[in-house]
């Protein structure tokens, strides 16, 4: 943000040095990033005035000139411009002068004839005619009254002035003005801040309100609409004092109106826009959202399409302007205007950026109206505006005006202590010095609770306050003190613990850890052969996706395994066995009214010289390392991507916890695995919520324990987990642990039976065990086995 100091004093004084003025604004929060000195390299430019005009005796095209410049006698200065008449005041470059550039002026004999000095164009002051319209193309610069001869053209012409760059933060909107630093400039000196004039005559006929409609059908995107209306309007160049400013902000000067809609957004921070009022049908505006392949034709002749995002201000006809960016062609002023209409209205910052960026136009009504003004400072706006109009004689202006404001924005009170603001910025300071620095912010703070002013929305809770205290109390005035504070240990969570556990766990099985993206193709889920009405094939949709195969978040995480399994076997690696922890995203609803449920879920995969039983135990071992015990796996045939009686499920009770078996013959061969891969997925959320990190341990036993083997016979549809249910409910106390070693089918046994064996341990940890207690136990086990599940004992 450039701001010339001019400029900035006319709102508040300031009587330091550039140099203090930089640093006090720095330290205050305000960065400063440039100074930059116009007109700086001029020198020795004086006002002049000629005297007399003579014909030099050796040149046609020159003549002599007699200039007076303030000294005791004129001087004599030799020159071809043509535009130059005796009585002209002028600016002239006397010997030994600088002019722009850096060019050097000396005295010196032209044709035989002395001439001591240079005549000035506006283009040899650094500037153009878009600066100065009424300078001539070329020739010398006049002056349009007299001046006193002999001082400084550069101050005459108002060229020489300071301009501040100043380094604002997108959270400060209130500072990109003019009248913004000052108000920051006026806090941190502690000094009375003036107001822009607003004394209106408001001397055409009629009122606004009868000659002009306002209508805002999205007031979420448009707080606030107000319009105010010219009359006579004459378009010129603005005058001298105006353009400069403009320029030195880095504007170009265009034409009075158009001057005055750029002066008071630099001024005030607030965008403006002027229609030519004959061009909006019916006389009526309307704030509404662009039809969906809208065309429209802004300012700068390009044709554009919108889209239902975009706001545009329209009439009963046709849009007439893109909100907050840019106005269109088909209501520009022009030289023959007549009556105009100024808009000051507020716009919702983040779709004026989205808009913006989705055209391709950053305008610095965009760049301004993206940071989130303030609505109250419109009404300042548009009334500053037309008091220009009307100090400028432009135009006339009419009374009243058109204000849609259906959400007013309020002041925010903000409750604070005294206590906690100084042990946050390490001072000492009373209520009262801590009011009197946040009234230098226009923060009224009284009885614990400040009222922030609508222009600062980015004063929101008590360590807000606490940096406009210490920021106008000065940071280079708070003591430096040790840091205190309790120290504390940090430690993981018990969910990050858990985590931890099962990462280590799995690599201690052998299993190296990959990640996979999150977002995927929806064409995985028919990859993976889902049935239609599978609840996994509802995905959240992603509004900006990378491209088709990233689309959607993942409902399921063994697309990414696979293609993980899928590159190692075609690079020709022997085996793999890798798991990941990651997250599936299953929406709750569609469309979506909310977040996503987000499940972790660890997924095991691998192939090579492996079996089901092989990732069946890894499941086991980390079940076991989680503390749970009571795990049960179940057949499961209806997952379509795994093989059917290959796969069985995990359930703790009537929850389930996921699955574990072979991939099916179909998926392998779509993702090019030409061997039997395994699979097992674990809802971490559930088995955590499972977990037990309780450990017991008990001795080592001092009395020897007694082994039996039994074989049995029964059908071969029972399942070797409902035999050790058996074997454990009714061997009694004694039993120490069922370990399966055996298992038999063939002739010997008989068609559809098969022939099981089980190592019994019992163990009493006070006492040896005898023969009888053991036989007792083993005999209740077969009855059992032989009653629930029709087993004998094999001979």
């Amino acid at each position: 943000m450039n701001i010339p100091m001019s400029w900035l004093k006319q709102y508040v004084e300031i009587n330091v040095n550039t140099n203090e003025f930089v640093e006090a604004m720095t330290m205050s929060g305000t960065k400063v990033e440039a100074v930059v000195k116009l007109a700086d390299e001029i020198d020795k430019v004086v006002v002049g005035k000629i005297i007399s005009i003579v014909k030099h005796p050796e040149a046609d095209k020159l003549v002599i000139c007699k200039v007076d410049v303030g000294q005791n006698e004129p001087i004599q200065i030799v020159t071809g411009a043509k535009n130059i008449f005796e009585g002209a005041v002028i600016p002239v470059a006397l010997d030994g002068s600088t002019i722009s550039g850096g060019k050097k002026i000396n005295k010196g004999v032209l044709r035989g004839e002395e001439s001591n000095g240079m005549l000035c164009s506006i283009d040899e002051l650094g500037y153009t005619r878009t600066d100065f319209p009424e300078a001539p193309e070329d020739g010398i610069y006049i002056f349009d009254h007299e001046h006193e001869l002999g001082s400084d053209a550069c101050k005459v012409l108002e060229l020489k002035d300071e301009v501040v760059e100043f380094e604002i933060t997108s959270n400060r909107s209130d500072c990109y003005s003019v009248y913004g630093i000052a108000r920051e400039v006026a806090a941190t000196f502690d000094k009375p801040l003036s107001h822009p004039l607003m004394k209106l005559e408001e001397a055409a006929g009629g009122r606004a309100s009868d000659l002009i409609e306002i209508e805002i059908k999205n007031a979420e995107l448009c707080p606030r609409y107000i319009a105010r209306l010219v009359k006579n309007v004459k378009i010129e160049p603005s005058p001298q004092w105006m353009r400069r400013r403009l320029s030195s902000a880095g504007i170009r000067p265009i034409n009075n109106i158009v001057d005055i809609t750029n002066y008071v957004m630099l001024e005030i921070g607030q965008p403006m826009h002027a229609f030519d009022v004959d061009n909006i049908t019916n006389r009526k505006i309307i704030v509404r959202n662009a039809e969906a392949g809208e065309q429209f034709t802004t300012l700068d002749g390009v044709v554009r399409t919108l889209d239902e995002s975009m706001l545009v201000i329209a009439d009963c006809e046709k849009a007439v302007g893109i909100a907050g960016v840019m106005g269109g062609q088909n209501s520009k002023i022009t030289e023959n205007v007549s009556a105009i209409l100024f808009e000051s209205a507020t716009f919702k910052g983040v779709n004026i950026r989205q808009t913006a960026k989705k055209l391709g136009l950053r305008t610095d009504a965009s760049s301004k109206f993206e940071k989130g003004l303030d609505p109250n400072i419109a009404m300042i706006a548009v009334n500053r505006a037309v008091q220009l109009v009307e100090e400028l004689k432009c135009g006339e202006v009419v009374c009243g005006f058109v204000d849609c404001y259906p959400n007013v924005r309020e002041e925010v009170t903000v409750e604070y202590n005294t206590d906690r603001i100084n042990a946050l910025i390490g001072t000492k300071l009373t209520c009262g010095e801590i009011s009197d620095l946040l009234r230098r912010a226009e923060i009224i703070a009284e009885n614990g609770k400040a009222t922030v002013p609508t222009f600062r929305p980015d004063v929101q809770m008590e360590a807000d306050l606490a940096e406009e205290v210490a920021r106008l109390y000065g940071y280079d005035k708070i003591e430096p003190t040790l840091v205190v504070g309790t120290p504390t240990v940090g430690r993981l969570n018990h969910k990050q613990t858990l985590e931890d556990l099962v990462k280590n766990t799995m690599v201690a099985f052998g299993y190296c850890e990959s990640m996979n993206y999150s977002f995927e193709s929806p064409k995985v889920l028919d990859i993976l052969n889902l049935e239609k009405n599978n609840p996994l094939r509802k995905t959240v949709k992603i509004i900006n996706p990378l491209g088709e195969d990233f689309s959607i978040m993942r409902t399921v995480t063994v697309n990414g395994m696979l293609n993980s399994l899928s590159t190692n076997y075609n690079r020709r690696n022997d085996e793999a066995k890798l798991f990941e922890v990651g997250k599936v995203y299953l929406p709750k609803q569609l469309p979506m009214r909310e977040l996503p449920i987000e499940t972790n879920v660890l997924t095991l995969g691998m192939y090579g010289n492996f079996d089901f039983y092989d990732m069946k135990g890894a499941v086991e071992g980390l079940l076991d390392a989680l503390g749970i015990k009571n795990a049960d796996f179940c057949v499961e045939d209806g997952i379509s991507y795994m093989h059917p009686g290959r796969t069985a499920s995990i359930k703790i009770g009537e929850t389930e916890l996921g699955y574990v078996g072979e991939v099916h013959p179909e998926t392998l061969s779509r993702y090019e695995i030409g061997t039997k891969a395994y699979l097992a997925v674990v809802n971490l959320d559930e088995a955590f919520a499972a977990a037990s990190l309780r450990r017991e341990y008990k001795p080592l036993p001092k009395f020897p324990g007694i082994m039996r083997d039994i074989a049995i016979l029964l059908p071969e549809n029972i399942l070797a987990r409902d035999i050790e249910q058996v074997i454990r409910e009714h061997a009694g106390k004694l039993l120490e642990d069922v370990k399966l070693f055996d298992v038999y089918k063939g002739k010997q046994v008989g068609e559809g039976f098969k022939s099981v064996a089980y190592k019994i341990f019992f163990r009493a940890n006070e006492r040896t065990l005898t023969d009888d207690e053991v036989n007792k136990a083993i005999g209740k086990v077969l009855d059992k086995l032989k009653e629930k599940l029709n087993a004998t004992l094999r001979s």
